[in-house]
């Protein structure tokens, strides 16, 4: 008997079509599912860094354009990465439903598709710019469990693999082609086998050519057959029962068994995961607990009153940590023990090469600043940009002990180029860090640890330069080289090798489409023009003649400061506009600009109703 083509499941009619096919969905998620939790296992004796989410993710952001992580910095701010992560998990989860039709027709197949994308995160975890090789390992692991696993899973959908109810019927006495009923097992039982000589068709050098067997059956009194060779009972001329295989059945029993154990089994390895996890970061987090900052030899010198003016809607003028902006690429915050953590200080330039470790810093003469921080993704009018207390060494100081000078007294090096413990690089001028600023590396910030979304144990603050030129997070090592010898991670991707902060101003009081009553309405925000300092704020209204704002205390050159104006707000949409001067004279230009590739420019504007 010739064998029908099989039908795909997700094509087949029928409820044990659909039903196959949502099996086939099924397996794949399972597999899937097994190969996060699996990785997440081996990761733990890795680094947590090694998962495969992570691997991806962090590839990903390595190759996003500027103009695409200003997008999503622009409309998703800090909850970017977890969009990011929520996006890889999304098309895991549709390739793994598609693997899954695939392995149910071809298991091989759909295991090898499993396997090419494990490879693809091995590949991404490793050549990360931390990766190592052992990195590669969580992927490769998690691949071949869920490659196995699909593959037994698939077996179980396999048609055919399970019977139909009528085998059933024969195995409880139903009759049977060896019963003899209507003459039809008779012939097969004389013949001693199906194409013996005494089958009816007979076996051996005599049989006569038959043609139509149908008519064969009619002729000897036997049961008519159909198109497919077999009678009305589902045997066929040899008196096989074809009721008892069902090739569209498959072991749904089998298959809810397999599926139940491996969901129980890959759940159970990502829990011993996350406890591996968290018992590791436990001892970073125990390390951080256990610091107490000494008391700065040079500390910042008290907010002046009138700093901050207590406006509602103006943020205060120091940020709490954890309303702190936070942009970086780590998809998993690192988190560093601080008694395991070094840093070294090298390259070109240096005489005497330092390794130093987090109570050396301590030991050393501490100073405490109040520094404003501003991203260079930060729109006009935008929130990354805030205002703490930092506690450090002064960056310079070491430099000088290693035996660096800068460019302009004969040094060899006119980049820093700082690299983190998660592979990001940022290159800073040297001349800038060694011109008087205080340039730290901070350990501190707000008079506590620092958090480790924010660096701990310790990062660079250079005041006056946007982050991405100045401010590594999770730093371990320090390289002394130049522009030209090398590209740190963001100048690669066209953005601008010096960037000092330009002069900027944002309204934050009243907010865009607030509708206030007419009558004295306070216009309030701040201004930042970092190492030059602040030194008028002016406001319009629907382009009319600038006012000038008034001015809180000022805490330093390397903050921002606070103002407001009180406007006597008539009925009607007004536009409101804003623009700063530092202290050097110069006057934030309105003209318009995006970030790339050295930050924004233009007046920030709110619309708003009168009533």
């Amino acid at each position: 008997m010739s064998r029908d083509r099989e039908v795909p499941p997700e094509r087949e009619a029928g409820p044990s079509g659909r039903a196959r096919a949502a099996f086939a969905v099924l397996s794949g998620l399972i597999a899937a599912f097994a190969a996060l939790c699996v990785a997440g296992l081996v990761a733990a004796t890795v680094r947590p860094e090694a998962g495969p989410v992570a691997a991806v993710g962090g590839a990903a952001i390595d190759r996003t354009p500027p103009a695409v992580k200003d997008f999503a910095v622009r409309n998703f701010g800090t909850d970017d990465k977890l969009v990011l992560r929520l996006g890889i998990l999304v098309l895991l989860a549709v390739f793994a439903m598609a693997v899954g039709l695939l392995a149910v027709r071809h298991r091989i197949g759909g295991s090898a598709a499993v396997l090419a994308f494990g490879v693809v995160g091995a590949v991404a975890a490793a050549g990360r710019p931390e990766g190592r090789a052992t990195d590669a390992v969580p992927s490769a692991v998690g691949a071949l469990v869920a490659a196995g696993l699909l593959y037994v899973l698939a077996g179980r959908l396999t048609p055919g693999s399970a019977p139909s109810p009528a085998a059933g019927e024969a195995a409880s006495g139903a009759p049977s082609p060896a019963s003899g009923e209507a003459g039809d097992g008779a012939g097969h039982a004389a013949g001693g086998g199906p194409d013996g000589p005494g089958h009816p068709w007979g076996g051996g050098p005599d049989r006569p050519g038959a043609p139509d067997r149908r008519a064969d059956c009619q002729t000897l009194g036997r049961p008519a057959l159909d198109r497919r060779g077999l009678d009305r009972r589902g045997l066929d001329h040899r008196g096989l029962d074809h009721r008892a295989f069902d090739h569209r059945a498959f072991d749904r029993r089998g298959f809810v068994l397999a599926a139940t154990a491996a969901v129980a089994a890959s759940a159970g390895a990502g829990l011993l995961g996350s406890r591996l996890t968290a018992s590791q970061l436990a001892g970073a987090s125990a390390s951080r607990q256990g610091i107490t900052l000494p008391t700065p030899a040079s500390p910042a010198p008290p907010v002046p009153p009138g700093a901050d003016l207590g406006i509602r809607g103006v943020g205060s003028f120091v940020t709490p940590a954890k309303d702190f902006y936070r942009v970086d690429t780590a998809l998993v915050v690192p988190r560093v023990d601080a008694d395991r953590w070094r840093l070294r200080i090298h390259g070109a330039g240096v005489t005497r090469p330092l390794t130093l470790g987090f109570r050396d810093l301590l030991r050393r003469e501490l100073v405490e600043r109040d520094i404003t921080l501003t991203c260079v993704s930060n729109e006009v009018g935008g929130p990354y940009a805030g205002n703490a207390r930092w506690t450090g060494v002064r960056l310079a100081d070491l430099l000088r002990e290693a035996g660096v000078k800068p460019p302009s007294r004969g040094g060899a090096a006119d980049q820093i180029v700082a690299r983190s413990v998660d592979g990001m690089t940022i290159g800073t001028p040297v001349e800038t860090v060694m011109d008087g600023r205080d340039a730290l590396l901070a350990i501190g910030m707000n008079g506590e640890p620092l958090p480790f979304e924010h660096g701990f144990p310790v990062r660079m603050v250079v005041p006056g330069l946007y982050g991405y030129v100045s401010a590594c997070k999770w730093i371990q090592d320090i390289e002394l080289t130049t522009f030209d010898a090398y590209d740190a991670y963001w100048v690669k991707r066209s953005w601008a090798r010096e960037a000092p902060v330009k002069t900027a101003s944002r309204i934050d009081t009243p907010r865009p489409f607030a509708t206030p009553a007419a009558g004295t309405v306070p216009v309030a925000g701040v201004a930042w023009a970092q190492h030059r300092g602040i030194a008028r704020v002016e406001v319009r209204v629907d382009g009319g003649p600038w006012h000038t704002a008034r001015l809180g205390a000022e805490a330093g050159r390397d903050t921002w400061r606070q103002w407001v104006w009180e406007w006597p707000a008539t009925r009607g949409r007004h536009t409101l506009e804003v623009r700063a001067t530092d202290r050097t004279g110069a006057t934030q230009t309105g003209e318009r600009a995006g970030t790339v590739p050295d930050g924004a420019t233009g007046w920030h504007s709110v619309v708003i109703d009168v009533h």
